[in-house]
């Protein structure tokens, strides 16, 4: 498979995590660490259940201790920061800091053996940073206008985390994407078990909410994950990090078509503004595949 198909692949989880907010907008009530067990445990079950057909992607779950550091560290840690920021600071605060992955992606991925950071990729992401703010934003200033609280100080590591856990990622290229799904069902665990210490359980009332939740394990929480790491270790880690800066926008706009939330122009503007990122950060790519 060529670097471009790779890089398309990885390019998938970005279009499935557009779909995260409307997805758990629709699922309820359900408190965050239980819900991001069960979806973790579907996320995880929908590798591991072709393992019997498959006796080598069990196999793939022999790996180092720092491979599984690596794995449950970054999803576990990122996602339970996440969910403990929006509770304790305003959500368009914690979206903004957060989405300071894919600047640092690109950046720091220049230091990576056999690649080399250039001009087109910083203005492309620089393009696509204006975009996301400007989405989530909605056009106003941004500023911590009630001062720095908890969710910002637990929102701050974030884009290290997720930076940090792809481009490790990237390292570990000799690694087999089914370890993934034993990432996912570790996470599911120690999920669950922050759940039975600082939350209540609340099920779902209606089959639509559990619809939600289960598309959301498959999807944004599963399918995700498998097609992000193949990505990362096989395409071109600069234009899939200039690339995600479309995920904020794909949100906003699965939002706005299921009448969530309504239509703005910074929507409109942030298209221009992340679509030409995305098209200079991977000039070379488009220009190869012709």
């Amino acid at each position: 498979m060529s670097k471009t198909q790779a890089t398309l692949i990885g390019f998938l989880a970005i279009l499935m995590w557009a779909m995260l907010a409307a997805l758990s907008a629709a699922s309820g009530a359900m408190p965050a660490f239980q819900m991001t067990s069960i979806t973790f445990l579907i996320g995880g079950a929908l590798c591991a259940v072709t393992w019997p057909f498959r006796p080598h992607g069990f196999a793939a779950l022999k790996q180092d201790w720092r491979i599984w550091a690596l794995g449950i560290g970054g999803l576990f840690s990122y996602h339970a920061l996440y969910f403990a920021a929006v509770k304790n600071a305003p959500a368009v605060d914690v979206s903004l800091i957060a989405y300071l992955w894919p600047t640092l992606i690109v950046v720091l991925a220049g230091f990576l053996p056999g690649e080399r950071l250039k001009l087109h990729h910083l203005i492309g992401t620089a393009l696509g940073l204006a975009g996301a703010a400007l989405v989530i934003t909605r056009g106003k200033v941004f500023g911590f206008s009630g001062g720095l609280q908890l969710g910002h100080y637990l929102a701050f590591p974030l884009p290290l985390i997720w930076a940090g856990y792809s481009l490790l990622a990237r390292r570990t290229g000799h690694v087999p994407t089914d370890v993934v799904a034993g990432f996912c069902l570790a996470t599911a665990v120690l999920s669950w078990t922050a759940h039975l210490l600082f939350e209540q359980t609340i099920w779902p009332d209606h089959a639509s909410q559990w619809a939600a939740i289960v598309a959301l394990g498959l999807l944004p929480v599963g399918a995700a994950f498998y097609v992000w790491d193949y990505g990362l270790k096989h395409g071109d880690i600069f234009v899939l990090g200039a690339l995600s800066y479309c995920s904020p926008l794909f949100s906003t706009i699965v939002l706005v078509a299921t009448g969530i939330a309504a239509f703005h122009w910074s929507v409109a503007l942030a298209c221009v503004f992340i679509t030409l990122g995305a098209v200079i950060a991977s000039k070379e790519m488009i220009f190869k595949a012709r």
